[in-house]
């Protein structure tokens, strides 16, 4: 299970970096969904296809707010570096 928990955990901080890249900040409404992968152009996939996945970005940050004794030091310094508002 840590290997999916850890695939989730760096496509949610995709999402956070592709936000705060795009909007200057952390301050996601909670209802905010982020779209990754639409703005990557061509996928290179063999079928062609591109492949967007939606992120409930504004309630993942919300929920590692209230969770945030219990992360790991790197995670909570991958967040820093964005400038969470804990």
């Amino acid at each position: 299970m840590p290997r999916a928990q850890d695939a989730k955990w760096a496509t949610n901080l995709a999402a956070a970096r592709q936000y705060h890249t795009r909007e200057g900040h952390l301050r996601v409404p909670r209802k905010h969904i982020e779209c990754l992968g639409s703005e990557a152009g061509p996928s290179g996939r063999q079928d062609g296809t591109d492949r967007v996945v939606e992120v409930k970005l504004g309630m993942w940050l919300d929920n590692v707010r209230r969770r945030a004794a219990k992360l790991p030091e790197q995670r909570r310094a991958e967040l820093d570096a964005l400038g969470i508002r804990w």
